[in-house]
């Protein structure tokens, strides 16, 4: 199993001046051009709480934000946010010609929601698990497209991200948000490229989803 590019092991400051840029990226191909004419935002966070911990998924506004990063096509660079850069985060949200992410509307709008009276959900978004949902009328991991569409893999999981916020280890958190950033961003150039993703189901067979975004 390969990764993309180098792991992000390169941050010149503490945590505690996030937000950072992140490493820099080596895709296996150029993105469309006309991904380039528009500031599409791909964004990620990790939380602070798991849903047990604040008494269920109908609370993920109670989550709070450990870390979030976004890729913004118009300055060409990933940003890290600490939460106490949250206001910056939302602010570069809706500056966005589209925002992209994978199951951004139901989960990480829902844990900003936490800190604005803003309904996140008004902006321009692809939620690609919504997309791929509709389409196959099941849910797919980002982890399952990301390997069979690339050959690679998801550094680590969110319950992981809420044990290092628990640690303290940001560094770590914002390492594996930044990854989950760059799958996000290369799952959706490649559709935009070729019109469709692969996956595996459940028995491990590789399938194909036609996209149209």
């Amino acid at each position: 199993m390969r990764t993309i590019g180098s792991r992000i092991s390169d941050f010149l400051f503490p945590p505690s001046r996030l937000p950072l840029e992140c490493g820099g990226d080596a895709f296996p191909f150029a993105p469309p051009q006309e991904l380039l004419m528009k500031n599409i935002v791909y964004f990620d966070l990790e939380t602070q709480k798991s849903a047990e911990d604040v008494g269920g998924w109908g609370n993920i506004s109670r989550m709070g934000m450990s870390v979030g990063v976004l890729y913004s096509t118009a300055h060409g660079a990933y940003k890290i946010y600490g939460e106490k850069q949250v206001n910056d985060l939302i602010t570069d949200l809706q500056r966005a010609d589209l925002v992209v992410g994978f199951n951004n509307l139901r989960f990480d709008y829902e844990v900003l929601h936490g800190y604005t009276s803003f309904d996140l959900r008004q902006l321009p978004t692809l939620d690609m698990l919504v997309e791929l949902q509709n389409e196959l009328k099941h849910r797919l991991s980002l982890d399952s497209i990301a390997t069979a569409t690339f050959g690679v893999e998801k550094t680590a999981e969110g319950l992981q991200a809420i044990e290092w916020y628990r640690e303290g280890k940001m560094l770590e958190i914002a390492e594996y948000c930044c990854y989950d950033v760059k799958i996000t961003r290369l799952v959706h150039e490649y559709g935009v490229q070729h019109h469709q993703l692969h996956y595996h189901n459940r028995f491990g067979k590789k399938l194909s989803v036609a996209v149209k975004w």
